[in-house]
């Protein structure tokens, strides 16, 4: 029998069949793997056009409607996560494509949040650079954490895990979004604050923990980032388009706040050359936000999983 070839995409580490089996399917199942990103679709399809299978890293590399066109053979497409925006899942049911997921973690955004937060409270990787080239020993002032407000957008999984660690370092933690009860929050413990204006004017770092949609998206601009102070500092671990990325390069330019630290980007890998990669107050990281050994493990040994299961003609964890 003729073995069904499966493309893994977007393995940046080279990961994939070292942190999980993928011997359950070898008699079936041939596997390719491809560390690299392809950011034009042509010589995506020229790698995949004849992959039945394709297993993708959440919204990496993403499949609208015109690349479901382009690859006849595809027949089960697996995402790690059970969301991804990036999918038209729509146009996969209409190509007779299944599309399945994978469990994830909160615990890695959470904890990712609390990295970007202290480092830049602390500016810690300004004074590691300064150690490293022999520069001034020590040249930046920290701020405390312990009775400054730390104000998130959004309470769900991971906003939730953000705030009970900010109770413990003695933080005021307010929240918002907009369907936020006084139930909910006094759930988590934190407070409810009156309106996300509100929050952003008087809270000394804000953390974005919002689920994008077409409420959410571009909900911090230009003019919410004028009502912040600018001693503040905004962290933002969830998704790129709820802050209008124009918005937040002038921000940081004209010092409007203290500093950002990014973990998502709207094209992803950045470009070379692009402004975000030159300013001084943003702190950024290749959004690693779930990229953990755990999550890993979980990812690609339910893909294997999902592939197990299809070829059963028994699909689990759709998305479709």
């Amino acid at each position: 029998m003729k073995k069904l070839r499966c493309a893994i995409l977007d393995d940046y580490q080279d990961i994939s069949t070292k942190i999980a089996d993928w011997t359950p399917l070898r008699e079936q199942v041939e596997v390719v793997v491809f560390c690299e990103h392809f950011s034009q679709q042509e010589a995506l399809v020229a790698a995949v056009a004849d992959c039945e299978v394709i297993v993708i890293m959440r919204e990496r590399t993403p499949f609208p409607k015109a690349l479901f066109a382009k690859l006849p053979r595809l027949r089960l497409l697996v995402t790690t996560g059970m969301r991804n925006a990036s999918i038209d899942v729509a146009a996969a049911v209409a190509h007779g494509v299944t599309v399945c997921g994978t469990a994830s973690s909160s615990e890695p955004p959470a904890e990712l949040t609390w990295a970007l937060l202290l480092a830049l409270a602390r500016d810690v990787v300004g004074e590691n650079v300064a150690f490293r080239r022999s520069g001034p020993w020590q040249s930046s002032v920290g701020f405390d954490l312990q009775g400054k407000r730390l104000g998130l957008l959004g309470l769900g999984k991971i906003g939730s895990k953000v705030a009970k660690v900010g109770a413990a370092f003695g933080m005021d933690v307010v929240a918002w979004s907009p369907n936020l009860t006084d139930a909910r929050a006094s759930e988590v413990g934190v407070t409810r604050a009156a309106s996300k204006e509100a929050l952003l004017e008087t809270s000394d770092f804000v953390s974005i923990h919002l689920v994008l949609g077409e409420r959410s998206r571009g909900v911090i601009g230009r003019a919410e980032f004028e009502r912040m102070r600018p001693t503040a500092f905004l962290i933002n671990t969830s998704r790129a388009q709820i802050v209008d990325q124009a918005a937040l390069v002038e921000a940081l330019q004209r010092g409007m706040i203290a500093g950002a630290a990014v973990d998502v980007f709207e094209v992803e890998p950045v470009p070379e050359g692009d402004v975000l990669r030159t300013l001084p107050t943003l702190l950024a990281t290749p959004h690693l936000g779930y990229v953990s050994r755990n999550n890993y493990a979980t990812y690609f040994r339910e893909a294997v999983e999902d592939i197990q299961a299809f070829l059963a003609g028994a699909p689990i964890r759709k998305l479709s």
